[in-house]
């Protein structure tokens, strides 16, 4: 009896190991049946061991594998938005494999199987949706990494479904995320989104801000009536269009496109953030508070607007405070000095807090403390010394 059980481990031992062992036909099975999960187990034992790492087939079998398992995925993630997707990287692992395989023999084939040349083509859009995900995350290395292949992927052949410039849009985009210093590259895949049919105004505002950079005026001016010609009436564009004339230094006639956008029909947050910028350099600041407390409903909790929230308030708090000066030479105690305080006052006390509200999203921004404290001196509260402190903790 003991012999026996003895022999059992020893046989279910040797049946562990045999489970264990790497099996290119195990992976082949489990593709076949469409248990892709289970295939990349299998397929992942097999790239790891010496032998089958060096076979074309092992790699286009991976290949295969993580790609129809990211077809899988992202297919049930647009099903179900709260589906989580288990293997994000499977697109680019399974461009990988096909580079591999292609590398150790172009002809490597299997039944029921994209050959490594058919698959390569075919994985843009998913590499295009992988690399957004990472452009989201602000993972931009990996995100430049994955994007540059969805293009080599793109234009192997005439691609079956056209990305209208995606590709090309978010790939610049990585590269200006990360700094890139070679402004005629970044300048490259823009161009290539427009020239792809691409209708996102951003392609077009952020080319223009690559030309201007670049000091080309022409390029900028030429792209501008381009935009205008093939997005009428669009609001991204309206407003680059008098960002280039600020550039350019024509002030006259970018105040007077300025002074023509129907503001009151704009109802994107960023639309107006940047509209009132505008307006903030005109130092039309009631017109600029007045956007931004419209941006700060549809998009409460954001630095830019709460601050520009402070910036507006605090400056017409100052011209009134001015005006009350005015007004007290000849009557301190007028209606109209009293007036001119009471207002002043209270756009003073608007300001703090809007600054205060910044300041819980951004604790240490200087520019936001120092005006603060200007803020707390004049108000003679006992809150200045808190900030005067964090300042100079800051400055040491």
């Amino acid at each position: 009896m003991k012999r026996i059980f003895v022999f059992s481990m020893i046989f279910a031992a040797f049946l562990s190991l045999q489970a264990q062992k790497p099996s290119l036909n195990k992976a082949y099975n489990f593709y076949y049946d469409k248990d892709f999960v289970k295939a990349k187990e299998a397929i992942d034992a097999c790239v790891q061991d010496e032998k089958f790492a060096t076979k074309a087939q092992t790699w286009l079998y991976k290949g295969n594998i993580y790609y129809f398992l990211a077809n899988d995925e992202y297919s049930a993630k647009q099903k179900d938005e709260q589906y989580r997707i288990l293997y994000p990287n499977a697109p680019v692992e399974a461009y990988d494999a096909f580079a591999k395989s292609l590398e150790i023999n172009p002809n490597a084939e299997a039944m029921d199987m994209f050959s490594a040349k058919e698959a390569m083509k075919q994985l843009y859009p998913l590499l295009l949706v992988r690399g957004v995900d990472q452009l989201i995350a602000k993972d931009f290395p990996a995100a430049k990494n994955t994007l540059a292949k969805g293009i080599a992927s793109y234009e192997m052949d005439k691609p079956q479904y056209p990305m209208n410039g995606d590709l090309y849009y978010y790939y610049a985009y990585a590269l200006e995320s990360l700094g890139e210093k070679d402004n005629d590259n970044i300048i490259l895949y823009y161009n290539k989104a427009v020239e792809d049919g691409s209708t996102n105004p951003y392609v077009y505002v952020r080319l223009i801000e690559a030309y201007e950079k670049g000091n080309d005026s022409r390029k900028a001016e030429e792209l501008l009536a381009k935009a205008k010609k093939n997005l009428p009436g669009n609001m991204s564009i309206r407003l680059a269009e008098i960002d280039y004339h600020y550039w350019k230094g024509d002030s006259v006639t970018a105040s007077s496109l300025l002074h023509n956008i129907p503001s009151s029909s704009i109802q994107n947050a960023d639309e107006l953030v940047n509209l009132a910028n505008f307006y903030i350099r005109e130092k039309e600041y009631e017109e600029a508070e007045t956007l931004l407390v419209k941006a700060n409903k549809l998009s409460p909790n954001n630095f830019v607007i709460l601050y520009n929230l402070g910036v507006c308030t605090y400056s017409l708090s100052e011209r009134l405070f001015d005006q009350y000066n005015k007004a007290a030479i000849s009557d301190p105690n007028s209606a109209q000095a009293k007036g001119f305080k009471a207002q002043s006052d209270s756009y003073m006390d608007q300001s703090a807090r809007y600054f205060e509200q910044a300041r819980v999203l951004e604790p240490n921004d200087k520019s936001l403390l120092m005006t603060l404290r200007a803020i707390y001196a004049r108000q003679q509260s006992p809150k200045y010394d808190e900030i005067d402190k964090l300042i100079q903790t800051l400055e040491k």
